[in-house]
């Protein structure tokens, strides 16, 4: 929200410095981001001609002779065709920085004449657009003084940043009643007086969407003359980013503005027959005032006529009804909008315009009128006509909020001990009434106050004003005992799964938990999406049933602009039905290319291979040993979800139904659903189904169980049939001897001729670690005796002769 410093104080009589009132601004809650004091028209002084000569070597070029106040004169070589000796302009010397053409003049010569600085046109200070010629001020301006001083253009622009749930302050009378109750000045009065009316509007209104539009008003004025605005209202306008159009529609653009108040005006000429206000026809278009045509759907509100579309109600006119300078007759629109539509329809059809930044948080809905009121005053004062009395339709008044507001509150909430004389007064000068005395007394919310529901709204009212800068810092308490635990379980594993992968060279990411619904469905089996009442943008329709998709689309970001070989893993929340608990706490993560844990890209020792489902099998399981998930007792079964290869992926589970994870390979038709290419592989860990660590003990007891003899290793070859799983049969071996045997893995798999159809050999290495005595080669002998059994029995295998 912009704003110039006399526009503010045209609501706000005070004395204060701009300082002040910068300083004032954010301490009451109005954060000033920026503040231009129009230091670059500083340099630009008035000037006078002295003589103008026809250029010696160039037709429309003139050499002229400049007076800037100092009494030496200067020579100044200019093309614009009303240069003439006696033209009083805006004079720039060598040195000054031009900002509408974005240039530091220095002393230079133009086809052989030396020009020692330039006279300036309005858009050379970016004043307006007009650059026929250079500016021609009065005779009677003072030479040498500062132009930007005399045209009073040295008025400092004030920028603020609004929160959503203040759009009281989209005005600049909003602004100014809000530094008036922090003790800044007087507020000026802002009523608008009635306009003396001549007949009835001669067009009805008809509103066939109530629930999208609550009320309407509509005033005619006849016999108008349609040209520039004020140079002062251009001013202003100029000053806060917007460009001069025509008087009809600077005065809209200026009441916007000043009170908060959109507003629209019809050529009436171009009005066929009554208007109506309703849903649009689902394919129905609209070629708007920005020269687009729009598409509209049946959620859209519009204001038609007879022909058709004539407005996108609340956001922006149509170029077919738009006023211009052969306008005669004007309508003027004043209404209310349903904001939760305007701001959808906004995002749907993605224009912004200052319209909708107001209706979509809220406008003063007892400002409707008097808003028409005040904009038929300025068109009469600038264009002349005669105006129609105010139809307004549907409006049925506004409800006033009353909430019951404890005084004691304030000291509760804030720590501030603020008198409840004191905060009846500030509320009273933000607009509120108080009614009732004693403890608790009744507030009525001023109509241009949607944000306050209940009693610690209020309170936060008075905090601001009285000054948040008064509330003391208090030392944080001690305590003489440690503390508990502070971080959850789900706290303490999110940070573990991200150190563990980060220590596997994992860079993390962080996508949108909203995606396109065709990758959406990509991810889910036997789920139910959750798709977006009100996205912000179609392709952000469905929240996300996996983090794999934004994993795999940054990725291929990443390679599309040169980073093939990327690692990225996300710890986040992931949603798989409409309840709560639907949703899941998920440590995911994806590598492409040839981004192996040890080595990347292009070595002296060759290329490095390229992914595959063992690396993604490695960040699952060490992710679930950093969360302190059971390792040696999970089991991993081959296959996968189908948005990975079936060949090439597994799962991770403890016990016959808990799923803890998944991963490997990327099916190829997944890739191609997504538009995503190169080698992917990729893994989900499920935090929360991981199950809690039982509680230790508060002291830590020596381990007894480390044996003092030395652990020995056995290899053995077994001959199964190729279905067996390799996790089978090391499963088979462990059980053989849960005392002795430490630990069982797969060094080898074979497959071949040798050993008939339909076989393969794996081949283990098996720890045995003796504990109470050393083993002789009888007991060695019988192990293995016991091992060999035991996989005939449990998988069909032979020890490989």
């Amino acid at each position: 929200m912009k704003f110039t410093l006399s526009w503010l104080k045209d609501h706000l009589e005070t004395e204060a410095t701009l300082d002040e009132i910068v300083e004032t601004l954010t301490t009451i809650g109005l954060e000033v981001e920026a503040v231009d004091d129009k230091a670059a028209l500083k340099p630009f002084v008035i000037a006078k001609v002295l003589t103008a000569e026809k250029h010696p070597d160039a037709d429309k070029l003139k050499v002229l002779t400049v007076d800037a106040g100092d009494g030496k004169p200067l020579q100044v070589v200019c093309g614009a065709p009303n240069a003439r000796a006696g033209l009083v302009g805006a004079f720039a010397a060598p040195g000054t920085y031009v900002p509408g053409i974005d240039v530091t003049l220095s002393v230079g010569k133009i086809r052989g004449v030396e020009s020692h600085g330039m006279m300036c046109s309005e858009r050379e200070l970016q004043l307006s657009d007009e650059h026929t010629g250079i500016i021609d001020l009065p005779e009677s301006a003072p030479v040498g003084e500062s132009f930007a001083k005399w045209a009073k253009l040295d008025d400092p622009v004030i920028e603020i940043g609004l929160t959503p749930n203040r759009p009281d302050c989209t005005s600049v009378y909003g602004i100014a009643r809000d530094l008036a109750a922090a003790g800044l000045g007087v507020l000026k009065s802002g009523a608008v007086e009635s306009i003396a009316a001549n007949g009835a509007c001669p067009v009805d209104v008809k509103i066939d969407a109530p629930d999208l539009c609550p009320g309407f008003a509509l005033r005619l004025v006849r016999g108008v003359k349609n040209g520039p605005s004020p140079k002062w209202l251009q001013q202003r306008l100029i000053a806060i980013g917007l460009r001069p159009i025509n008087a009809l529609v600077d005065i809209t653009n200026y009441i916007t503005f000043d009170r908060g108040r959109p507003l629209h005006v019809f050529d009436a000429a171009k009005v066929k027959g009554n208007l109506v206000i309703r849903r649009a026809e689902k394919g129905e278009k609209v070629l708007a005032l920005d020269g687009r045509e729009y598409e509209l759907n049946s959620e859209v509100c519009v204001i038609a006529d007879d022909s058709g579309v004539e407005s996108i109600a609340g956001i922006m006119g149509g170029e077919h009804s738009g006023c211009d300078e052969n306008t005669t007759d004007v309508l003027i629109e004043s209404a209310l909008w349903n904001p939760l539509n305007i701001a959808r329809t906004g995002r749907d059809l993605g224009i912004i315009t200052d319209a909708r930044y107001r209706f979509e948080r809220g406008v003063d809905p007892e400002f409707m009128v008097p808003g028409l009121e005040l904009a038929t005053r300025m068109v009469l004062d600038f264009c002349g006509g005669e105006a129609s009395e105010t139809r307004v339709v549907g409006y049925r008044g506004h409800t006033l909020n009353v909430v019951s507001f404890p005084t004691s509150e304030v000291k509760r909430l804030t720590g501030l001990d603020v008198p409840a004389a004191e905060s009846l007064s500030i509320l009273s000068r933000l607009g509120f009434k108080a009614e009732g005395s004693g403890e608790v007394v009744e507030v009525s919310v001023p109509s241009w106050r949607p944000d306050i529901d209940g009693k610690a709204d209020l309170v936060e009212e008075v905090m601001r004003i009285h000054g948040v800068n008064e509330i003391a810092p208090q030392p944080m308490v001690e305590k003489n005992e440690v503390s508990a635990r502070i971080l959850t379980v789900a706290q303490v594993r999110n940070r573990l799964a991200k150190r563990g992968l980060a220590v596997r060279g994992m860079m993390e990411a962080v996508t949108w938990s909203f995606i396109p619904e065709e990758h959406a469905r990509l991810f889910v089996e036997n789920r139910k999406l959750i798709k977006l009442a009100n996205p912000i943008a179609a392709d952000m329709s469905t929240m996300r049933p996996s983090l794999l998709p934004g994993l795999l689309a940054a990725a291929q970001r990443n390679a599309d602009r040169g980073f093939a070989d990327v690692a990225l893993f996300e710890v986040s929340g992931a949603y798989e039905g409409d309840r709560p608990e639907d949703q899941r706490r998920v440590a995911a993560g994806v590598r492409r290319g040839t981004a192996r844990l040890e080595t990347q890209g292009r070595h002296w020792s060759g290329n490095a291979a390229a992914v595959d489902v063992f690396e993604a099998k490695a960040d699952a399981l060490a992710v679930l040993e950093a969360c302190g998930a059971p390792v040696d007792k999970l089991q991993i079964e081959a296959g996968g979800p189908h948005w990975y290869h079936p060949g090439r992926s597994g799962t991770i589970k403890l016990g016959p139904k808990n799923i803890l994870g998944t991963f490997g390979e990327f099916h190829p038709k997944t890739l191609e659903e997504m538009d995503v290419s190169g080698p992917l592989c990729g893994f989900e860990v499920f935090l929360d189904a991981i199950p809690e660590p039982k509680a230790k003990p508060t002291r830590t007891r020596p381990r007894l169980d480390l044996s003092p003899f030395q652990a020995v290793k056995r290899d053995f070859a077994f001959v199964v049939d190729r279905q067996v799983e390799a996790a089978s049969l090391t499963r088979a071996v462990s059980a053989a001897d849960k005392k002795l045997i430490a630990d069982v893995n797969v060094f080898d798999v074979f497959e071949g001729a040798a050993l008939g159809p339909d076989k393969k050999s794996i081949a283990v290495e098996v720890t045995i670690q003796p504990v109470e005595r050393t083993l002789t080669d009888e007991d060695f002998e019988a192990l293995a005796g016991r091992i060999v059994e035991n996989v005939g029995k449990q998988t069909g295998g032979a020890l490989r002769s």
